[in-house]
């Protein structure tokens, strides 16, 4: 094996970006996790292998700019063969129920930039897959009615704060890209207000600013909890899918 090959053959395979620690955690408890580091920028690197398959997920913390600089340092500092955007979702349409898994055959943002994605996935509706345009937006989609409206005004099925941005730099780039979303909030679902304040800017829930809400507003513990248990069980179906997908998208380690 020559130098150029034994360093392709080191080469990560797929490169996971996604906002909190949270969203990943059951996709990570069935990879070999090969360490982990925090960068000066608030990005989490953390290396993985999944039947063989080298991996590195990066947290880059909620919201488009995050997600745009960590794209860009895990391009750069890792050369992925495909990179994948995974995490939570709100549903946008009545059929999108919660924890169903959504693959995008596109993505666009609130000021009409679009990107299609060459996805040939079939959807599954009555299996909980569907395949079509995730919106982006730069803050959570919390009541019923935004999400009722975005879903309307743009016809996408599900909404995050993430997947357009890291599109882009793909695009840019020439990096094959991937979103994965599971539905932790649907049109039915409307988020309690303190929601959107909890996590800090590196994806970390800010314990003072729950202690904080729960004083306000005590009636908050139920809902939260709630909210809780919900994405847990989300996160477990997002891991389930994700591993399989990936598992059709890596080049065994050392090949």
């Amino acid at each position: 094996m020559t130098p150029a090959e034994a360093g392709e053959s080191r080469r990560v395979n797929v490169g996971i970006l996604h906002a909190t620690a949270f969203e990943l955690k059951p996709f990570l408890t069935q990879c070999d996790r090969k360490g982990r580091r925090e960068g000066p920028d608030g990005l989490l690197w953390q290396g993985a292998l999944l039947n063989q398959q080298r991996l590195v997920l990066v947290q880059t913390g909620p919201g488009p700019q995050r997600a745009d600089l960590g794209c860009r340092r895990l391009i750069a500092e890792q050369a992925p063969r495909w990179v994948v955007s995974a995490g939570f979702s709100g549903g946008l349409q009545p059929g999108v129920k919660l924890g169903d898994i959504v693959v995008a055959s596109g993505t666009s943002d609130p000021n009409g930039g679009t990107l299609e994605i060459d996805l040939k996935m079939p959807a599954d509706p009555e299996h909980g897959l569907h395949v079509g345009r995730l919106l982006t937006i730069d803050h959570v989609a919390r009541t019923i009615a935004e999400k009722t409206g975005l879903g309307v005004a743009t016809g996408a099925l599900a909404v995050d704060m993430e997947s357009h941005a890291v599109a882009q730099v793909c695009r840019e780039l020439g990096v094959p890209f991937l979103a994965v979303r599971v539905i932790s909030d649907d049109l039915e679902s409307e988020l309690p207000a303190e929601a959107a304040g909890l996590l800090g800017g590196n994806g970390v829930v800010k314990f003072g600013a729950a202690a904080a809400a729960l004083w306000k507003r005590p009636a908050a513990l139920g809902e939260l909890w709630q909210l809780r248990e919900v994405g847990g069980q989300a996160a477990a179906r997002l891991g389930t899918f994700l591993a399989g997908m990936l598992e059709q998208l890596a080049v065994p380690e050392g090949t």
